[in-house]
């Protein structure tokens, strides 16, 4: 056998096992074992329509809804990334002041965690911290005008305590849980 012959063999073998057989092994194995990841970790509504997922962040602005971690592309997966604003830049300085006087404006008090005034290195993540979360309950209370410790208990159950990254909510599944609180009152 010449050394082309070979190699053309080795090469077909190869690609049969690396860009075939391996790929369609996995994608099996993970829908198999994990559908919901597999399948973008989707929320369904009450309807059964697709309103996002929970590995993707999404921008509310109305104030019976917990706000977001900021997105430095727009909340638009397609152009995922960070705005890579220094810490001394005056446009992220511009940035936290305008994010924290119009949470202010909103009515949150207190002292305003980072990760409602800073985005994520990717713009996209669904989550904030719990104590995020628990400054924004008497905004979201009065917005729905229900008692502040009905808000608070819902957000401690929708929280997901880490060892690696503390306590922290899914924005997206938090305010879907207010939203069946709300129909079913």
């Amino acid at each position: 056998m010449t050394s082309l012959k070979k190699a053309t063999l080795l090469f077909t073998v190869l690609f049969i096992l690396t860009g075939l057989v391996y790929p369609i092994t996995v994608t099996f194995v993970a829908g198999f074992l994990f559908p919901d990841q597999a399948h973008g970790s989707l929320i369904v509504d009450n309807d059964n329509r697709v309103i996002g997922s929970k590995l993707i962040g999404q921008n509310f602005t109305a104030p019976q809804y917990f706000q977001s971690r900021p997105s430095a592309s727009g909340y638009d997966a397609a152009s995922s990334g960070g705005s890579n604003l220094g810490p001394t830049n005056p446009v992220l300085l511009e940035l936290v002041d305008n994010r924290t006087s119009a949470l202010r404006k909103a009515g949150v008090t207190g002292s305003i965690p980072s990760d409602l005034v800073m985005a994520s290195a990717s713009g996209l993540d669904p989550h904030i911290s719990l104590d995020s979360a628990l400054i924004q309950v008497p905004v979201v209370a009065e917005a729905r005008n229900l008692p502040e410790e009905e808000i608070k208990a819902l957000v401690l159950a929708e929280s997901i305590d880490s060892p690696f990254t503390g306590a922290y909510v899914n924005v997206l599944s938090l305010n879907q849980a207010l939203d069946d609180k709300s129909m079913s009152n």
